[in-house]
């Protein structure tokens, strides 16, 4: 496999913390983050690196870039994800899905000009969100430690083992090359490079929020991703969401039963009363 070069030092990267994730024996504020120390490190270099080259470069790259070509770029790496997606909607049992997703690849690809146009969407088939971590907790495996990786930032145990996964269901890694020179090594380093600086562009705006609600910048990234991946996990319904319909609906039904008591025996005493006046008379 001609690409396989290109992710071997991230493949190592990945294995390595998978392997960390299962010595977890420090003590920890948080009991998802066993490595909290060591993960405030990385996210502190990740911080520095983002301060020092990504998010400058990020804004120039917006300063400079026309909104339908910023939106085109963001489409062309949303289609390219779908086929990862797919394969994962798949894995899920989640046939109905995959036909959608399926057709959105199909009518991007060729319509939608390589996916640089979103017509899927108008033709009412959505984005989904589906990689293999959340594949591996669809069928069970817990999340494990919390973990922050060397410029690729927040991330799980499970999710890291589903990144490497990822990794060969990207269509960019079966580019053979072409008759210019141009390599399928050059066209993965380039387009990446082209993806992170887009993604950092669209996530200044949502930057504020975070700047402005978070006391500490760490806990607040850690907290969001686990929550919003329990969210993916479950599909919008989480486990403790359904725990709590239950105990409401219980309640709704102990509450409906004992006002039928109380209302039937009221109905009772009011009857026994006119009875009493009724004899009396």
């Amino acid at each position: 496999m001609r690409n396989a070069c290109y992710y071997k030092s991230v493949l190592g990267l990945l294995l390595g913390s998978w392997i960390l994730s299962g010595c977890a024996t420090t003590a920890s504020t948080h009991e998802s983050d066993p490595f909290e120390s060591f993960n405030r490190s990385i996210f502190a270099f990740n911080e520095g690196v983002d301060k020092a080259i990504l998010k400058p470069v990020a804004k120039g790259y917006k300063a400079v870039t026309p909104k339908p070509v910023n939106k085109g770029v963001t489409n062309f790496f949303s289609n390219l994800d779908d086929v990862i997606v797919i394969a994962n909607d798949l894995l899920q049992f989640k046939f109905k899905q995959a036909a959608s997703d399926t057709g959105r690849v199909l009518l991007n690809s060729t319509v939608g000009l390589l996916g640089l146009i979103d017509v899927a969407s108008e033709f009412e088939l959505p984005k989904h969100n589906e990689d293999f971590g959340q594949t591996l907790g669809y069928w069970g495996v817990g999340s494990g430690p919390y973990l922050v990786l060397p410029f690729l930032g927040p991330n799980s145990a499970r999710d890291t083992v589903g990144l490497g996964v990822d990794v060969f269901l990207d269509p960019r890694l079966y580019y053979t090359g072409s008759p210019s020179g141009l390599t399928s090594d050059h066209v993965i380093y380039a387009s990446e490079a082209v993806k992170k600086v887009d993604m950092r562009a669209d996530f200044l705006e949502l930057e504020k929020v975070s700047e402005v609600a978070a006391l500490d910048k760490y806990s607040y990234y850690r907290g969001a991703y686990l929550s919003r991946r329990n969210y993916l996990v479950y599909d919008g319904n989480p486990p403790q969401n359904k725990n709590m319909k239950n105990i409401f609906d219980d309640d709704d039904e102990e509450y409906d039963e004992e006002d039928d008591e109380e209302y039937d025996e009221e109905d009772d005493e009011e009857d026994d009363e006119e009875d009493d006046e009724i004899a009396s008379n």
